[in-house]
């Protein structure tokens, strides 16, 4: 299949800045928020930028949820990109108990003071994040710099995905790679170099 990528809009992200990475990057891509459109693009990309609870019943109310809890071990691509991320797991605690798209086991819980040394809530500014060698980092050392601004982290994560790492005071889940599925905790469409950089790797895998 034609590299083609589907932005989903759905009322929750930084659509534009998503998308001007990937023009720059010369790649055709496109918004959708059209259930049945969701088998026409290559790479598909969850952003999200807000509340839990509320991006979830947007998702349920565009009719993506269900496609989407489906998507793991095809061959389209897809990456969640900060609350993208965070949606992907089984639940969050954000505003209240609500369950998530599952595709991967772990809950989403707010960062506490205490636990972070007193630093501020939310994680805002440019932070370092770890990985192993994988091609989704092709070009990218390792501790490079992202983007971060988010106030709720992963914990008790399956174990069986490939993790990447970042540190706020406590070492946190920044991102993961399960079979088909990438996310990324920070904000590579504005990370500058780095996150062009980790965008076209996505899009080449």
């Amino acid at each position: 299949m034609k590299k083609k990528i589907g932005i989903i809009d759905y009322g929750m992200g930084n659509l534009w800045s998503i998308k001007n990475a990937f023009d720059y990057l010369g790649y055709e891509n496109h918004f959708f928020s059209d259930y049945k459109k969701i088998n026409d693009f290559s790479h598909i990309v969850l952003p999200g930028v807000g509340a839990f609870k509320k991006a979830i019943r947007n998702l349920k109310d565009i009719k993506l949820f269900k496609p989407l809890k489906k998507i793991i071990g095809k061959k389209t691509k897809l990456l969640g990109i900060c609350l993208g991320m965070q949606l992907l797991f089984d639940s969050s605690t954000e505003g209240g108990f609500t369950e998530g798209l599952g595709l991967i086991k772990g809950k989403v819980e707010k960062f506490s003071t205490k636990e972070l040394n007193s630093k501020k809530i939310p994680h805002v500014g440019y932070n370092q994040v770890f990985f192993k060698k994988n091609k989704i980092f092709n070009g990218i050392k390792n501790n490079a710099d992202f983007y971060f601004d988010h106030s709720y982290r992963i914990k008790e994560y399956d174990e069986n995905i490939f993790p990447i790492y970042s540190n706020y005071g406590t070492k946190f889940l920044s991102g993961f790679i399960y079979k088909n599925i990438y996310s990324a905790q920070f904000h590579p469409e504005k990370s500058q170099s780095n996150g062009l950089l980790f965008l076209n790797n996505f899009v080449n895998r």
